[in-house]
């Protein structure tokens, strides 16, 4: 890789790292080429990215963001999840890292708080996105519905009456 390649690669990988609301480091220790592509895969059904790339770039790619503080993860095999949807690529990496032990969650950073591996676990653990506006909007059609089967019932009632009235005479 020569020095335009690298300042291109340091430039790309910055702009991610601004455009991201979190950055999740891993070790890939001895994954084949079929499981980094199921994890690549998985990370762009859950909206992130999943990059390996060199430490010491990552590094520098890193600086004047507020991903800075992840320098000090960066060592071994490590790779770089970044994504807007917190929940969503920690879900993504701990489901993952669970039925394949070659992927070592090392920590991360979610805007300028930094990321321990349970903090990463407890994100995982809760609702997404989708789930949270699924309940809102369970939540706001509830209360339509109650409103309607009331409105619905005097009539139903009434009805009723009638009919009886009518079956016996």
């Amino acid at each position: 890789m020569n020095r335009a390649e690298k300042k291109a690669l340091i430039e790309t990988v910055n702009t991610k790292f601004k455009q991201a609301d979190i950055a999740l480091v891993v070790h890939n220790k001895g994954l084949t080429v079929a499981e980094m592509n199921q994890l690549r895969l998985k990370m762009r059904e859950a909206g992130a990215e999943f990059k390996v790339s060199k430490n010491r770039l990552t590094k520098l790619a890193a600086k004047d963001t507020k991903f800075e503080q992840i320098a000090d993860l960066l060592k071994g095999p490590a790779a770089i999840a970044t994504s807007i949807d917190p929940v969503a690529v920690s879900k993504g990496i701990v489901d993952f890292a669970k039925t394949n032990e070659k992927l070592v969650i090392i920590g991360g950073a979610y805007g300028d708080k930094k990321l321990s591996v349970k903090d990463i676990e407890a994100l995982s653990k809760l609702p997404s996105l989708d789930e949270l506006r699924a309940k809102i909007v369970g939540m706001l059609k509830t209360p339509a519905t109650r409103i309607a089967g009331v409105l619905q019932a005097p009539g139903g009632q009434i009805a009723r009456v009638i009919a009886a009235h009518a079956n016996k005479g």
